[in-house]
């Protein structure tokens, strides 16, 4: 039965008609695919070799970025290792500041090499690209309008890093806070204040930073004696203490300076101060004035000066007691024409009622 039908419709008076469009058609189809074929595959192959040229060059250039910081951090782990490796070096801080700089960097490439590659690859498809680079633009200034803050702090976290305004283990000031640098990132800082807290501190909202751990520092200690001290002695006590501890370990590597005594800071009736200061390691002023303080006193104390605002001087000899001091008040009652006695008196009779 289905043969016959199959030939019944091949036989029908419109079956030829539809063969030879069908034929037709596939015929034009195969002439527009022979015609475009080479078009296809130029186009095709252009596709290809863009998108393996970017994904190649992205490759390269992030594993170029990667040796070069790699090769940064041994180059700080081997001045580590040396004498001024601890004074001028801060491994961790470098390590930070070149994976934040690296990071960047590979970032910031790979939008560009794929961003340019993408673009081409539109271009190879005929698609007219004003009108898409017209709307990225404007969705652009309408997101940095949007989040202005957010690319403020981006781009200032960039900055510092890149002209290494502080780092990891530094003592900053940044204004809105103050502590040791513990973390720096792109957006935020984290500082660790006096008290253990940790502050996070947008990079954009600094205005201002001191960085107390660069260069070097000073420290300064006032000493306070009695103005009847000889300033000879006092001097030379000052200056041995001194000369002692620039000696001992560690403060030799941390004081980079002979310990100066300036002299007279202040001379009042009751004290007079001598001032001495030193230059010291960056970040390390604080315990050189303690230590000094410390060597300082125990001079004074072996010497017998006695530094003004201790326990005050006994006298000599006790001063003798007051005869007076048991003794009570006297009393208004003890005289008969005080009022007090004249009111207490009782009242006498008159002399016409007496009997």
């Amino acid at each position: 039965m289905f043969p016959s039908a199959l030939l019944a419709t091949a036989t029908s008076p419109g079956s030829g008609s539809s063969l030879d469009e069908a034929a037709e058609q596939a015929g034009n189809a195969a002439g527009w695919v022979e015609e475009n074929w080479s078009i296809w595959l130029s186009t095709g192959l252009r596709i290809v070799l863009i998108a393996a040229i970017a994904v190649v060059l992205r490759t390269v250039v992030r594993r170029a970025l990667t040796k070069l910081i790699d090769r940064m951090n041994r180059s700080a782990q081997a001045v580590e290792g040396t004498a001024l490796g601890g004074l001028l070096v801060n491994a961790e801080r470098r390590r930070q500041r070149s994976e934040a700089i690296g990071s960047v960097l590979r970032s910031v490439s790979s939008f560009l090499i794929l961003g340019t590659a993408a673009l081409m690859i539109l271009g190879a498809f005929k698609i007219n690209l004003a009108p898409l680079l017209a709307s990225a633009g404007v969705a652009g200034v309408a997101l940095g309008f949007g989040a202005r803050n957010l690319v403020t702090d981006f781009l200032s976290g960039v900055f510092m890093i890149l002209e290494d305004q502080y780092g990891v283990g530094d003592t900053i000031d940044a204004g809105v806070a103050s502590g040791e640098v513990i973390e720096v990132g792109l957006r935020v800082t984290k500082l660790r204040g006096d008290n253990g807290e940790i502050w996070y501190v947008r990079n954009g909202e600094v205005k201002r930073i001191g960085n107390l751990s660069q260069g070097w520092s000073t420290a300064g200690v006032d000493v306070t004696v009695r103005p009847t001290e000889d300033l000879e002695r006092v001097h030379a006590l000052i200056s041995e203490a001194a000369a002692s501890m620039a000696k001992d370990e560690p403060w030799s590597e941390r004081l980079w300076g002979p310990v100066e005594i300036l002299g007279l800071n202040s001379v009042l009736l009751d004290s007079m101060t001598v001032r001495v200061t030193a230059k010291t390691m960056p970040g390390k002023s604080l315990g050189v004035e303690r230590e000094l303080r410390w060597r300082i006193k125990r001079a004074f104390d072996e010497a017998g000066i006695r530094m003004v605002g201790g326990v005050p001087a006994q006298a000599d000899e006790p001063s003798a007691a007051d005869p007076t001091a048991g003794m009570a008040a006297p009393s208004a009652y003890a005289s008969t024409t005080s009022p007090q006695s004249l009111a207490a008196s009782p009242i006498a009779p008159p002399l016409g009622k007496s009997k």
